[in-house]
């Protein structure tokens, strides 16, 4: 058995009725507008599509697992919405495939009904995954830039996140749909939204006051440049666009969030203010002062006595993976020994965020780091799971 699909979507295997929660399936019913029409409410209720959508279909739904049919209820229901016409049988069944909290992204394109661009499509999962990103930055620390800071780790929660193709679309738009893992995943989505919340209240602040400074205090709430650039992302060539949050009827809502759908809003009419923030928020965002143990992973000079660029692959003392640092002669000529004898060193500097916080500058002396045998073995396989190419 597979859920329904479209051309372009592979197939995906339907939910094992002996592992669907009745007042799961019962709840997400309910959030999609099916209509739950008598039947003994102590044993069992009957669900039809929305606005008679689907005439042909009904669902019989066990109020709860303890019932010696509840199984086989269960799974005429699932095998009723795989072959239900109604828009929202398929979401549903996501939702039971793939628990967790739903993210369903949607732009409104120009253009002909029912067309979509390819750069349309393409645009959207960027601006999703920037999105996510985001998100997954702020929720380990605030910064008004992050660069390349945090790309670990928002790339680590990136992987948990499930995309099962397109979302909802409407005449002349693009959706895609994505589910987080919840709980374990829920405090990005909860400060994804709350950061969305802030942006739009700083946009709409923006356009009325001609004041910037709300960019600025939104950044305490979870607002960054990269979140900044993704909406930019999700709106630039489109007539509107939207993200919406569904939470996992599963685990229920988090704390402070009603069980209702989130929807954020952005529209071409925010550019200009988002162009601003951008610029604005990459601006006031200071260099950091550090002291970075890496190792030599490259080295570059044109004149064999003169300075020379080294990149660091970073072990500890910054969040990036690696930075350039520029050196002069005598310090390089360590940094070579240091490549040679597969040894980390330590050097002092300031992060700049001039090149996504890539860049040291500044450099104090540059010192090489004595190792245990067992730490540099450990260190050295780090490097090659993660450094080819550099």
């Amino acid at each position: 058995m597979t859920l329904p699909r479209g051309p372009q979507e592979a197939s995906r295997a339907l939910p094992d009725p002996a592992a669907v929660d009745p007042a799961v399936l019962a709840t997400l019913l309910a959030r999609h507008g099916w209509v739950r029409r008598g039947g003994p409410s102590a044993r069992y209720g009957r669900w039809t599509p929305p606005d008679d959508s689907d005439p042909g279909t009904s669902l019989l739904v066990p109020a709860g697992e303890g019932f010696d049919d509840a199984v086989e209820l269960l799974a005429d229901a699932v095998t009723a919405l795989s072959r239900s016409r109604s828009a929202s049988a398929r979401s549903i069944l996501l939702a039971l495939a793939v628990p967790g909290d739903e993210l369903q992204w949607r732009r409104e394109l120009p253009g002909p009904a029912g067309t979509t661009p390819w750069d349309g499509a393409e645009r959207l999962q960027q601006a999703a995954r920037a999105m996510l990103a985001a998100g997954a930055k702020a929720r380990r620390t605030r910064a008004a830039y992050f660069g390349a800071r945090l790309d670990t780790w928002a790339g680590d929660f990136l992987e948990q996140v499930l995309v099962v193709g397109g979302g909802p679309v409407t005449d002349g738009g693009a959706g895609l749909t994505a589910y987080s893992p919840a709980p374990e995943g829920r405090a990005v989505v909860t400060t994804l939204v709350r950061a969305l919340e802030a942006l739009r209240d700083a946009v709409d602040y923006r356009r009325v006051s001609g004041g910037p400074e709300a960019f600025e205090n939104a950044v305490q709430a979870g607002v960054s440049r990269e979140l900044v650039q993704s909406v930019e992302e999700l709106v630039r060539g489109a007539t509107a666009a939207q993200l919406t949050v569904a939470w996992s009827a599963a685990a229920g809502p988090p704390g402070g969030f009603g069980d209702r759908r989130i929807a954020l809003e952005f529209s071409p009419g925010d550019l200009p203010a988002l162009e601003e923030a951008a610029a604005l928020l990459e601006r006031i965002e200071p260099a950091v002062a550090v002291t970075v143990v890496g190792l030599v992973v490259r080295l570059k000079r044109a004149d064999p006595a003169g300075p020379g660029t080294v990149r660091l692959k970073v072990l500890a003392g910054a969040e990036v993976s690696e930075v350039r640092v520029r050196l002069a002669d005598p310090a390089y000529r360590v940094a070579v020994e240091a490549h040679l004898a597969g040894a980390p060193v330590r050097v002092s500097g300031r992060l700049e965020r001039r090149g996504g916080f890539r860049r040291l500058t500044h450099p104090g002396a540059l010192e090489p780091c004595g190792l245990e045998e067992a730490e540099r073995e450990r260190l050295l396989k780090t490097l090659g799971e993660g450094g080819q190419g550099a």
